[in-house]
């Protein structure tokens, strides 16, 4: 997520915070720890999203009292924090008796190693306190922040279990931030932590660029809660597309960066249009939760606007663009990425009925969107072969649509259950964890 510069991380209490001593309830009882640093006050990238279809699919699986969730603290006047998605959380949390206790310390920058180093203490510091009475307990990392929480586990009552949605190497290569993130692999597993792979691409990648045995490594498919497409995201209530969309639109989001591939989703839309072909409005949601614009939100405006292309260019992040999956004037949902770990906007899409889907060909892309039977295709960084599969895309029949629309929801239910993929992985590795806990120890 592209987030504002941020000071050094304190480990001190934030104001109105509090602290982990007042926090714990119900010692003796094991107990099951998430640590996330985006998905519990909000969203701005699909990574959010999965972290909070984690939570809330571990939260209905888990007995009431066992869960203990540690969120990143994102204060009310950050752009990340979002009122309505923060209470929805909450609320489910409550309804299974989970303990929530907010770390207290600035939101990370993503990319600051010292930031996520700092994090990482902070959160082991925690979570042994919390943990001090619990006979068993398991501890879950989401996200790359906390990949260097190992070595401050200590315990070895305390299983680890680490879930990278992405790494450095994938998409920046930085190697300050690309040698932190393999040593903490590395603790990781010599601590006999599981490493959860999120697909086919992933696994392959922490295996060969991240040196992780394929032993260590649990298969954990991301995917959807199966009823997130019956409803708006969060509750959150549909908003009307822009104006120009209203006629028909084609639709792309992710995070404004490079990796992305906006800038040959706007070369194959230029491509097209001097083809002579008649396209619907395009809306890209090339997002971020910075207060301004960043510097590649401002080159891509400067493009549509010297190549007076008819794109409505969104920057300011929202959850509610998902809504617009549902909206009978989609005529097709692209994602040009030149790299991506998973993708879920195919899958959102194919819950949400809509489509059809054009995506490229690169990481766990080509495990959803397979060419002809779920959408359509092209190779990454390759704007000529994009704008193909975008015609292709808007040539097809009603007939044709409907069919791959069924075969995307087909492909969604069997093999992206997030819910029952999680329900497995606790019945398999921590199944005493499912064992219920005694309402008198759950007496706060």
């Amino acid at each position: 997520m592209a987030a504002e510069p941020v000071g050094t991380l304190s480990p001190s209490p934030a104001a109105g915070t509090p602290s982990t001593a007042q926090s714990v309830a119900g010692a003796g009882i094991s107990r099951v720890l998430v640590a996330l640093h985006e998905g519990f006050y909000g969203a701005s990238s699909g990574s959010g999203f999965s972290n909070r279809a984690f939570l809330e699919a571990l939260a209905l699986t888990l007995p009431a009292g066992r869960l203990v969730v540690l969120p990143t603290h994102v204060p009310h006047s950050d752009p990340a924090f979002n009122q309505r998605w923060t209470l929805r959380t909450q609320r489910l949390l409550d309804s299974v008796d989970a303990q929530v206790v907010p770390v207290p310390c600035p939101h990370p920058d993503s990319a600051s190693t010292r930031d996520s180093e700092t994090l990482c203490q902070i959160v082991g510091d925690m979570a042994r306190e919390l943990l001090a009475d619990a006979p068993r307990a398991h501890v879950i990392g989401l996200d790359t922040p906390f990949l260097g929480l190992a070595p401050h586990m200590t315990e070895s009552r305390v299983g680890l279990l680490l879930v990278p949605r992405s790494t450095t190497k994938l998409v920046e290569g930085r190697n300050d931030r690309v040698s932190w993130e393999r040593g903490g692999l590395f603790a990781a597993v010599c601590r006999g932590a599981r490493i959860a792979a999120i697909s086919s691409h992933m696994r392959t990648h922490l295996k060969h660029q991240y040196n992780v045995p394929a032993w260590a490594i649990t298969d954990l498919p991301n995917g959807l809660l199966l009823y997130e497409g019956a409803n708006p995201p969060s509750g959150l209530a549909p908003v009307p597309v822009p104006p120009r969309a209203r006629a028909g639109f084609l639709f792309a989001m992710g995070r404004a960066v490079e990796s992305k591939g906006f800038d040959d989703l706007l070369a194959a839309v230029t491509l097209l249009r001097d083809r002579g072909m008649r396209l619907p409005h395009l809306v890209l949601a090339a997002t971020a939760s910075t207060r301004y614009p960043t510097p590649y939100q401002r080159h891509l405006r400067d493009k549509v606007r010297e190549l007076e292309l008819d794109v409505t260019v969104l920057g300011r992040f929202s959850p509610v663009y998902r809504t617009w999956l549902n909206s009978p004037a989609l005529r097709g949902v692209v994602v040009p990425s030149r790299a991506e770990p998973f993708g879920r906007i195919p899958l959102e899409a194919f819950s949400a009925g809509a489509g059809p889907v054009v995506a490229t060909r690169v990481g766990g892309l080509m495990e959803t969107v397979l060419e002809g039977e779920t959408g359509f295709t092209a190779e990454p960084g390759d704007p000529a072969d994009l704008a193909d599969a975008i015609r292709r895309a808007l040539l097809i029949t009603t007939r044709e649509r409907d069919q791959l629309r069924r075969q995307g929801h087909a492909l969604l239910t069997a093999r992206h259950d997030y819910g029952a993929t999680i329900r497995a992985y606790v019945r398999d590795h921590i199944p005493w964890a499912m064992e219920p806990v005694g309402p008198e120890r759950r007496t706060r």
